[in-house]
Order: C-alpha cells, then sequence, then structure tokens
C-alpha cells in the first residue's frame, strides 16, 4: 500500500512503496539489458534489496519488432527482503507494439504501462499481430495505467543540435527510458553519469548524447503533467558491511579465486564459449593479476583436457560449459575419475536438449551429471541456490576436488548466472583456509597410496625429484599406479573409487531446515528454485501452515541425516525446473513417494504456482 511522504520539492506528491516489479522490454537492439542492469546497480545504491530476471532472445539480432526479437529485464526491488524477481509486475515499460503483446499477461490488473508512442506505428503494430493499436483500446486502458510517451522523438529532440545520424541518436533512446524511471522511482542519475563517462570516453559524442538522452528523460518526468507523483522505496535493513550488487557468473568467478588464493595455487580455467557460461571466461580474464590462468580451447574436450593437464602440475583446474559442453566432455570426464585429480568442472545449465533454449534457464542436467559416462564413473555434485551463493559453491567444490583428489561438478544455471543480488563482500577471514599439500617426500611413495581416512592418493607435482610416476586412462594397479588387467584388483579399484566419493557425507554439513522438523509438507529443492520455493514457504508458514523447506547444495553424496529427515514429514514435495530428477533419486536412494512438480518452459517458478501447489498438500 502507497503512503504519501509529501512532494519532496518537486510539484508532485512522493508516495512510498514497499516493494516494486518492474520489466524493460524492446527489441533485442533497444539496449534493454543494459538498461535494466543500470537501474539495478542504482537500485543497490538506494540500499534496496533487489533480485533481478534477466530474459533475452537467442539470436544476435532476430528481426526487429517481431515478438521472437523481444528482449527483457525484470527487476523487483524492495525495503525487506526479497527472493525473487517478482511474479507479477507493478511497471512495464515497453519500446515497441511487440514487447507489449509479447510481456502484458505478467502486468498485474491497474499496472503501469510505459509505452514508446513514437513505435506504435502500422508496420510495428502488423509485425507484432495487431489488427489496431492496443494503446487505444479502451480495454486496456481500463485494466492498466497506460502512459503514452514518445520516447524516440524526445530523445533526437534532446539531441538535436549534435548533428547526430537519426539511427545513433535513437540507440540513445534506452538512457531516455532509464532517466525517466530514475525520476520515478527517486533514483539518483549522478553514478549512471560516471558510468557513461567510464565506458563511452573514447567516445565524447556518445558520452555526451547519452548523458543528455538520460537527463532528458529525468526532467520529462519531473516536468510533464503525464504523471501526477512518483515513489520512493526505502532503504532495506542489512547486516553491516560493504555490499555490491552480483551475479551468478561473476560471484563464480571470484570464488574460484578465492579458493585459489587460499590453496595458494593458480587457478587455471580452460574453457569453450557457450551461453550462458561465457561470461565467467569473460570475468576472469581481467584478473590475471590474481595468478588466474585463462585458456579459451578450440572445443570443448580441448578445454577440459588442458584443465586436466593443469590439475596433474598442481594448478586448481577448472572447466566450465553447459549442457551440451558438458555432453562432450563426458569421456575426459571419466580420465579425471580414473587419474584421480583435482578438477572442478561447472555447468551452467540452459534449456535443451540440443542447442534446446541457449539463453533460457533449466536444471534438467543433474542426471546427466549423475550418470552420463561410461562405466561406474562417480562424481560428488554440488548445486548453488543464489546468485551470490555462487561464490561460496565455488569454494566449496575446489575443497572437496583437492581434498578428495576427484572431479567434482558445480551445478549453476541461466537464471542463478544472469540474474543479480546484492552480496555483502567478505572478508577473508570469513572464507576458509584450503590446506594443500603436496608430496615431495619420496620414501614410501607410490602414487595410489592412500589416506586411510579419505581413501585419497597424494597429489606429486611433476618433476619432483625421486617421485616420477605416470598416470592415464587405463585402470591402474592398487597403490603402484601400473597398468592392470587383474579382474580383481578392478573390482576393487572400483569400489575403493566409489567409497571416496560416498565418505564425503562424512566431511559436509546435514540438511537445515526452513520451519518445523516434522509435519505435513516438506519442500525439498535444489539449485535456482531456492528464492520461489522460500518465498512460498515463508508465505504459508505466516498462515500456520505446517510445510517445511529443506533446500539441498550436496547431491552427491546427499547430507548423512537427508534420510531421516524425509521420514519425518507426510509429504514429500520436489519442485524442479525438469521432469523430475532429484525425486528420481530421492526415491531409489530413500524410497519415499517423492511428490513431483515440474516446470520446462525456460522460466522459473512463480511463487504463486508453488503456493497453490503446496495448498493442494496440506
Amino acid at each position: 500500500m502507497a503512503e504519501s511522504s509529501g512532494s519532496a520539492g518537486t510539484g508532485k506528491e512522493l508516495l512510498e512503496v514497499q516493494t516494486v516489479a518492474i520489466r524493460f522490454a524492446g527489441d533485442s537492439g533497444d539496449g534493454m539489458q543494459l538498461t535494466g542492469d543500470r537501474f539495478s546497480n542504482e537500485t543497490a545504491i538506494a540500499g534496496n534489496d533487489l533480485s533481478t530476471f534477466p530474459d533475452f532472445p537467442a539470436e544476435i539480432r532476430a528481426p526487429a519488432g517481431t515478438l521472437a526479437g523481444v528482449s527483457g529485464f525484470q527487476i523487483n526491488f524492495s525495503s525487506k527482503r526479497v527472493h525473487t524477481p517478482g511474479d507479477a509486475l507493478d511497471v512495464l515499460v515497453v519500446m515497441n507494439p511487440a514487447a507489449l503483446k509479447a510481456n502484458i499477461e505478467d502486468l498485474k490488473a491497474g499496472g503501469v504501462i510505459i509505452a514508446n508512442s513514437d513505435n506504435f506505428k502500422d508496420k510495428n503494430l502488423e509485425k507484432a499481430g495487431y489488427a489496431s493499436n492496443p494503446l487505444e483500446d479502451d480495454a486496456l486502458r481500463s485494466a492498466y495505467k497506460v502512459h503514452e510517451v514518445p520516447i524516440t522523438q524526445l530523445t533526437r529532440k534532446a539531441l538535436e543540435d549534435m548533428e547526430l545520424q537519426a539511427n545513433l541518436a535513437d540507440r540513445c533512446k534506452n538512457f531516455f527510458a532509464l532517466g525517466l524511471m530514475f525520476w520515478m522511482y527517486s533514483r539518483s542519475i549522478d553514478q549512471t553519469k560516471k558510468w557513461i563517462q567510464a565506458k563511452f570516453g573514447k567516445r565524447p559524442e556518445f558520452v555526451q548524447a547519452n548523458t543528455r538522452a538520460l537527463e532528458a528523460g529525468y526532467y520529462f518526468g519531473e516536468n510533464t503533467e503525464i504523471f501526477a507523483h512518483h515513489y520512493i522505496v526505502r532503504e532495506a535493513t542489512y547486516p553491516p558491511g560493504t555490499y555490491r550488487n552480483i551475479s551468478g557468473n561473476t560471484a563464480l568467478a571470484y570464488g574460484f579465486i578465492a579458493a585459489a588464493k587460499k590453496m595458494g595455487l593458480k587457478l587455471f580455467w580452460g574453457a569453450y564459449p557457450i551461453t550462458p557460461a561465457s561470461d565467467v571466461l569473460h570475468e576472469l580474464s581481467r584478473h590475471k593479476n590474481f595468478g588466474v590462468l585463462t585458456f579459451q580451447a578450440e572445443d570443448e574436450i580441448a578445454a577440459i583436457s588442458a584443465a586436466i593437464g593443469a590439475a596433474f602440475t598442481g594448478a586448481l583446474g577448472v572447466t566450465c560449459s553447459s549442457g551440451p559442453g558438458i555432453a562432450l566432455k563426458g569421456e575426459a570426464m571419466g580420465l579425471a575419475v580414473m587419474a584421480e585429480l583435482p578438477l572442478v568442472i561447472c555447468n551452467i545449465q540452459r534449456g535443451g536438449p540440443s542447442t534446446g533454449l541457449p539463453t533460457k534457464t533449466e536444471q534438467a542436467d543433474l542426471l546427466q551429471v549423475m550418470f552420463g559416462r561410461n562405466s561406474e564413473s562417480p562424481i560428488p555434485i554440488v548445486a548453488a541456490s543464489t546468485p551470490s551463493d555462487c561464490f561460496w559453491t565455488a569454494i566449496e567444490a575446489s575443497r572437496i576436488a583437492v581434498k578428495y583428489m576427484t572431479p567434482v561438478i558445480l551445478l549453476s544455471d541461466g537464471y542463478l548466472a544472469n540474474g543479480s543480488e546484492p552480496w555483502r563482500l567478505p572478508r577473508s577471514s570469513d572464507i576458509p583456509e584450503i590446506p594443500v599439500k603436496m608430496r615431495t617426500e619420496p620414501e614410501g611413495f607410490q602414487p595410489y597410496v592412500r589416506d586411510p581416512d579419505t581413501l585419497t592418493r597424494p597429489w606429486v607435482v611433476p618433476g619432483t625429484p625421486k617421485m616420477e610416476h605416470r598416470i592415464g586412462g587405463l585402470e591402474k594397479e592398487d597403490v603402484t599406479g601400473s597398468v592392470s588387467y587383474d579382474p580383481q584388483n578392478h573390482e576393487h579399484m572400483v569400489r575403493t573409487r566409489a567409497a571416496k566419493v560416498a565418505g564425503i557425507a562424512k566431511d559436509i554439513p546435514p540438511a537445515e531446515f526452513l520451519g518445523k522438523e516434522s509435519g505435513k509438507v516438506l519442500v525439498v529443492g535444489w539449485g535456482g528454485t531456492y528464492g520461489a520455493i522460500l518465498a512460498a514457504v515463508e508465505a504459508l508458514q505466516a498462515r500456520g501452515a505446517s510445510v517445511s523447506q529443506v533446500h539441498l547444495r550436496y547431491l552427491n553424496p546427499f547430507p548423512s541425516n537427508l534420510g531421516e529427515i524425509l521420514g519425518r514429514f507426510e509429504k514429500i514435495l520436489v519442485p524442479e525446473l525438469n521432469l523430475g530428477q532429484l525425486s528420481k533419486m530421492l526415491r531409489y536412494h530413500y524410497l519415499v513417494d517423492a511428490i513431483s512438480y515440474n516446470k520446462v518452459q525456460g522460466r522459473p517458478f512463480m511463487v504463486s504456482e508453488l503456493i497453490t501447489k503446496i495448498e493442494e498438500l496440506l
């Protein structure tokens, strides 16, 4: 509910609101991702909690004005804690008819539409499938608050004395829309002006044009009679600390840098470009000063093979891809299992199979990473739950890989990778130490002699005096590491490798609850479904419902107390962005009647969907 806070000296009423969800939408060339990113950063600076959802087409540039080419960026920001980008929109900013048609169903009744009326002409209306201008439709105007703003014309007018070509002037219209929204939600434009200077400093005319458009949008909102009031969202309450806005891919990059520094090792990143994982490679390439080595390989097999080689030489080896690339890496992952080398394989999941939906989110690779290799080749699996949690999950994956001399798979997804949220910067002391000991004593050395507690073989840097040894993909003789075809030795080594991975369960924390430790419904999730599940469970708990939540970071092995937890609840609901992969694993591990709730639309769960499903089970 909005509360009046006066006029703030503008002559227009300033209303205080608690939570707002905005989506910027337009052609993939209209700069909607940049617009949303800048609004998110200013919102973070303003002290609001926030969650974002960039949503863009896979094509580099789909036909302008078509539904296939619509790009959107959604942000949910609040003076209280938020867990998702929001279900229904309060404000929809559209740059053309296709953007309106593709997104209008997500706007809540009575919501605000801000439309670039200059683009609602016959040609664009036809491309979007409209027989007439929807902005003139009485039904639309009665259902929503429609504000027609000639954004293109006003942007050109603000830049008319600069003698820019019309197409260059029009490319600034996203900054006009951004300035207007900065005014509407009481955001300062100063930091974005500095960002424009830093981004376009080598082209002074671009700095001037984008800055003028930004200011024109801001002052248009302040002076036009179209808007009778604007809004303010107060600061959220955070624990003390220094915060920044961070995406999942950036957090992943920082996590691996931190892990390598805590280990005292170089970080080697071998990757082949693929959506939505490439941004991690881009981010890491900027940090050579931290001992980061990035290698853009010619293909997926070369990327993981190089990372395995780096691990053999004593570096923290990491490779990263998405589902199609993980399929190609399968044989080399088996090599890392056989050689027992520390390696982290990141899978930033997307819609599939095959090329599938490259820019849309999904979490349908769980069974692939669990079983998608030949023979018995167990690999520990961890999954991040929020954009900022990618940082800590990267550190944990690295710890397990090095401590247990094993490849580890880290699961993220497009929703986490591209989404962002405020993140409190940790101090170095907040990050656990990760001791690494390379064996240098030749006495008693054998390449496959094992630690009796962890079943880990020694890590020896090639060239260490008197400790020459060989590794490879052929089966190893126990202790000596010599090639062996002995049947009993093979079974012994297969069981030993499996026992090593299973034993990691003793070295990970127990599963934790949100809510009571027994009751009617337990909602079990993993990965990027965390925020939506949490919001749904909290809402139902506030009404007194008997529902609890367990969210799993460790998917192989499971936490040691998980079976006991599942037995305390009458019903177990497993929401997943797949057709029931975790629920299958829970059934065969624990013989429980896990109820699947599945969605495979390239979009995350809505909180309302989960609330409805949970209520059916209560």
